[in-house]
């Protein structure tokens, strides 16, 4: 029997709100740019919405806050710099670009670029496996929440959560998906910003929280996290080097990943895609900042939450006000489901267009765009089945199978993704064998760590090795093999295609750069406030010490993110003949 209450009554209430969107935003679909890009019309709230929907999920909600209740909320802050500096850097370094080839896919992009069916295909097939394996870590987060909720059985809450996300997804394509995903994203940070003041106030209130956790916890909210028994993470120095590690290698995935990048080649122009840039760098500092400075209290209401990753969930269900409980929950629930729709639709929509059309050309030869969206559709169906089975079987562990599923991107996508932009010299084959070692080298490196028992150093990550591996592959084979004068083509085209001279669009972007700089401020000015000056004040702290320092870093990096960007997009009404990011003595005037 399902357990009504409040809980699974706005959980129903949203999940049916998500479904009419869907269905309402279906009705705006008529041709293939509508389902797979949103008519490439979306403005910079949708793809900011859409953005951050997809980037937080169960893994942030529910794997990451079991990992700031355990202890290492702060190395949270340390990797968060890092990861969402791939927003800025990905959006004026690549996604500007890719928008130009107009593809409806990413792996479409790879393939045009390179003028390779072989390119696309791989691109494709990693795709599809990669996110594969991140909506299994997502959905079986959201059949935890949803079990535990409802006090239903795993397979009934998971069987829900499926037809839930694929209910709203199938039908609308991109045109649902980016209208629900910024509805959400406006849920989830009102849950998180009105519900972690609460729960502090629940368990004290502020600055007592700070002062009872530095007496009794004060590894908690000390920048290296939990030391001594229990300790998972090695002592300071290693998760230093493992926070800052797995942060540039997130910030690759940021920057290049298909979840993140496909929403780039929905927006209005290329002003949409460096502001939306901007904003998402600053919107999840300032969220994950919230997450981390009020989980910890959780610890003085209840040490013994197991598994510590529904920590958000029992402090909604036992220390929030019934409302303010109701609305955090869904929340969560809202950027499970967002990520869910994202993927979902990211394989449908490669599965059809970059294996099907592209392997049975003739088979599919007389195929209408109606007959195309059907068959869109019927494949996501076929994907969301597949998900149930391996999640249903699949023990849960969201956190780490969707750090698993990430780096897998890094290493693939990472190099060959840059170097497409900005090398003539790259080749067919370069793109493809570089694509097909990054991938499957994480896939050997983690296979060797889980099931041969050997613990490989943060500094010898299996995505740093894929990087590697992959852009040694990419410049061997670049070296032996020539680029098709098409491909060279392509790349040219593309970057002359750029065109951002527009003095009333620049002075708007240049206005998001400021935006980003004040946030910078913002963050690390309540970071100070809020946790270091009253842990230093029950600890005895003074001059410069670790603590401090991560409060000038968290701001410091989006500071300097954005004055690089005034920088760049300041010198375009200088000079708009020139592109000073972009070497290439064949095309001399080529436009930002």
């Amino acid at each position: 029997m399902v357990a009504i209450n409040a809980f699974v009554i706005g959980i129903a209430i949203s999940i049916v709100i998500y479904i009419l969107i869907g269905g309402l935003a279906g009705r705006l679909v008529d041709d293939m740019a509508d389902y797979y890009v949103a008519g490439r019309n979306a403005p910079t709230l949708l793809i900011v919405g859409t953005l951050v929907a997809s980037f937080l999920s169960t893994v942030a909600f529910l794997g990451e806050m079991g990992f700031v209740y355990d202890g290492y909320g702060y190395l949270l802050l340390i990797m968060l710099p890092l990861n969402t500096a791939g927003y800025v850097i990905g959006s004026y370094f690549f996604g500007r670009y890719v928008y130009q080839m107009k593809p409806l896919t990413m792996p479409e992009y790879f393939g045009t670029r390179f003028n390779s069916t072989r390119v696309r295909v791989v691109a494709g097939v990693t795709l599809i496996l990669g996110l594969s394996v991140y909506l299994v870590a997502v959905t079986q987060g959201l059949a935890l929440l949803l079990g535990d909720i409802a006090e239903i059985r795993y397979g009934v809450s998971l069987f829900i959560i499926m037809i839930a996300y694929l209910s709203f997804t199938f039908y609308s394509g991109s045109q649902g998906v980016i209208i629900t995903d910024t509805v959400m994203f406006l849920l989830f940070v009102g849950a998180a910003v009105i519900g972690g003041p609460l729960l502090i106030m629940a368990a004290g209130g502020w600055p007592d929280v700070i002062y009872q956790l530095a007496e009794t916890s004060p590894d908690m909210v000390t920048w290296h996290g939990l030391m001594g028994e229990g300790d998972y993470m090695g002592g300071p120095i290693a998760s230093l080097i493992w926070a800052m590690v797995i942060g540039c290698v997130y910030g690759i995935v940021v920057g290049i990943s298909p979840w993140q990048t496909s929403r780039y080649i929905m927006a209005k122009d290329e002003h949409v895609i460096l502001r939306s840039g901007l904003f998402s760098m600053g919107v999840i500092l300032l969220l994950y900042l919230v997450l981390v400075l009020s989980v910890p209290s959780a610890r003085l209401l209840n040490p013994d939450i197991s598994p510590s990753e529904i920590v958000f969930v029992w402090a909604s269900q036992n220390a929030l006000p019934l409302g303010v409980g109701v609305v955090v929950v869904s929340g969560i629930l809202a950027a499970g489901l967002s990520s869910c729709s994202t993927f979902l639709s990211l394989i449908g929509f490669s599965l059809n267009r970059d294996l099907a059309e592209v392997s049975n050309i003739d088979h599919l030869e007389g195929y209408t765009e109606d007959d195309y969206l059907r068959l869109s559709r019927l494949l996501m169906i076929a994907v969301a089945l597949v998900v149930f089975a391996i999640t249903f079987f699949q023990p849960p562990a969201v956190m780490w199978i969707g750090y698993f599923a990430a780096i897998l991107f890094a290493a693939s996508w990472g190099p060959i993704g840059f170097i497409s932009i900005y090398s003539d010299r790259v080749t067919e084959s370069g793109a493809f064998w570089g694509m097909s070692v990054g991938f499957i080298t994480v896939i050997v490196v983690k296979g060797i760590e889980r099931f041969g028992g050997v613990t490989v150093p943060v500094y010898l990550h299996a995505a740093i090795i894929g990087f590697v591996l992959s852009t040694l592959t990419i410049i061997v084979m670049s070296f032996i093999t020539e680029p098709s004068e098409e491909a060279i083509k392509q790349r040219r085209e593309m970057v002359a295609s750029v065109s951002s001279y527009d003095k009333g669009k620049i002075k708007r972007t240049l206005g998001y750069t400021k935006y980003l700089a004040v946030m910078g401020a913002t963050v690390a000015g309540i970071l100070y406030v809020f946790w270091y000056r009253p842990f230093a004040d029950a600890m005895g702290l003074s001059g410069m010490n670790g603590n401090i320092t991560l409060v000038i870093y968290y701001g410091a990096v989006p500071i300097a993110f954005a004055a690089l960007s005034y920088w760049l997009i300041s010198r375009w009404k200088a000079s708009p003949e020139r592109t000073p990011d972009v070497t290439s003595t064949e095309q001399p005037n080529q436009a930002e």
